[in-house]
């Protein structure tokens, strides 16, 4: 299997797995999200940008329908900053936020 395809088939797994728990099938809810940061994100670098500890936080900029639990479309805007800071990371570029990135972080 190709390098991004595994990638892909990652997300989707690594989702699926975490949200079969105590709370709605295919949503994760605040304990399900806790448990998959503290276990899936390792790098100093990703576990700053999401701090697994603070998870009120993390649900709020997570969850923009309010319903207490992260559904696919919103664990996937959480992989898209997680890899835009990565990717600052990796290039040496700032991790401050430049002219609209709030807005692209936080809208689909």
């Amino acid at each position: 299997m190709a390098r991004l395809e595994q990638i892909i088939t990652n997300i989707v797994d690594i989702f699926l797995e975490y949200s079969q728990g105590e709370g709605k099938k295919g949503q994760l809810n605040k304990d399900e999200l806790k448990k998959m940061l503290e276990e899936e994100i390792q790098s100093p670098e990703l576990k700053g940008t999401i701090n697994a500890a603070d998870i009120e936080e993390a649900m709020e900029m997570l969850d923009k329908n309010h319903d207490g639990e992260v559904n696919f479309r919103e664990f996937c805007r959480c992989v898209t900053v997680l890899a835009k800071c990565y990717y600052q990371s990796k290039k040496g570029g700032k991790k401050g936020k430049g002219k609209g990135q709030d807005k692209e972080a936080t809208n689909p």
